[in-house]
């Protein structure tokens, strides 16, 4: 677990920060990759982690799965890592997703980095960290990282890798410790179903996509509805023509026609792919690499380099790197 200090939830002003140097990159009590940091702070009366409003932040977002939001990291759970949980006085303000240092770590939704410094100048906080503006008073934080992948004031896309998970601050593990704040800086509500009312499995299950939504995830979408024989535009805009095609695949798998794409249709509807595979599935894969920042044309040909970009993902997100695209990779792509 973490060790760091109890403090005051309330929020340092929003500056320009100290980007400079790591300071104190501390390796002591790793736990071989499995990390079980955390992180304290004081809650003021009203918005303890405990007595966080959860129903009503769900029931706001209840129409937010949109595809605008990402996982931010592969791991696992850590035992005591959860929000809310006791630190003697103080409760954890985050969810901690454990991993070995050097593990990706991937923005949850688009914004600005307001914040590349040693505890994100936040009180409580310790390591290198990162705090990302994504509009509408809504704020991410990504904490004990080993090494930063963007720069202050940066503009980042969902998915794009920002940071390296580690073990930089007060802690016994390399981990991501992850936030969430809702109307301003310092208010956190829980990750997990924040991130859950937005179609995102923080512990890294399969994204759910609803009707409605729009961006790279609903282009692999119709590229795969397309080798599906459903003639799709591929626009990335879940609109009524794509949703009614899902609703009709979904029917002809023996599922639930909701036109939701979750756990139940991603396994249905994608494809193992290796090299020499050709055609819009491929074109499906390039693109949700590309959004996890491969940089590949998206041409339909499983070639050398796409093999290469998607060993390279995998490599840096703790998958087994065999270049193949199994359901594995394609629900961390996708998530």
């Amino acid at each position: 677990m973490c060790q760091s200090c109890a403090a005051s939830a309330a929020p340092a002003p929003l500056s320009a920060d100290a980007s400079g140097p790591f300071r104190g990159l501390s390796r002591r009590g790793l736990l071989a990759g499995a990390g079980l940091g955390a992180l304290a702070v004081h809650l003021p009366t009203g918005s303890a982690a405990a007595t966080e409003p959860e129903a009503a932040e769900t029931k706001a977002a209840a129409s937010a799965r949109n595809g605008a939001w990402a996982c931010p990291a592969l791991g696992r759970f850590p035992a005591g890592g959860h929000y809310g949980a006791s630190r003697g006085g103080a409760s954890h303000a985050g969810q901690d997703v454990s991993n070995s240092t050097g593990t990706a770590v991937h923005a949850a939704a688009a914004g600005t980095v307001v914040r590349r410094s040693w505890g994100g100048g936040l009180p409580g906080r310790t390591g290198n960290a990162l705090v990302i503006a994504h509009g509408g008073g809504q704020y991410t934080y990504y904490g004990h990282l080993s090494a930063y992948r963007v720069g202050l004031n940066a503009e980042v896309r969902a998915g794009q890798r920002i940071a390296d998970m580690g073990a930089t601050g007060n802690v016994t593990g390399p981990h991501l410790h992850f936030e969430t704040h809702t109307g301003r800086l310092g208010t956190t509500v829980n990750p997990v179903s924040f991130l859950a009312a937005r179609g995102v499995d923080l512990s890294g299950g399969w994204s759910r996509i609803d009707p409605g939504a729009s961006g790279a995830t609903v282009v692999v979408i119709q590229h795969l509805m397309n080798r599906r024989g459903y003639g799709l535009v591929v626009d990335g805009a879940y609109g009524s023509v794509s949703a009614d095609a899902v609703e009709r695949f979904q029917r002809s798998q023996g599922l639930t026609a909701d036109g939701q794409v979750g756990p139940a249709t991603w396994p249905e509807l994608v494809y193992t792919l290796r090299q020499g595979a050709d055609g819009s599935h491929v074109r499906a894969l390039q693109t949700a690499l590309n959004k996890r920042g491969a940089g590949l044309a998206v041409d339909g040909g499983f070639g050398s380099v796409t093999r290469s970009a998607v060993r390279a993902y995998q490599s840096v997100n703790r998958l087994v790197v065999d270049g193949e695209a199994g359901p594995v990779t394609w629900r961390a792509l996708t998530g």
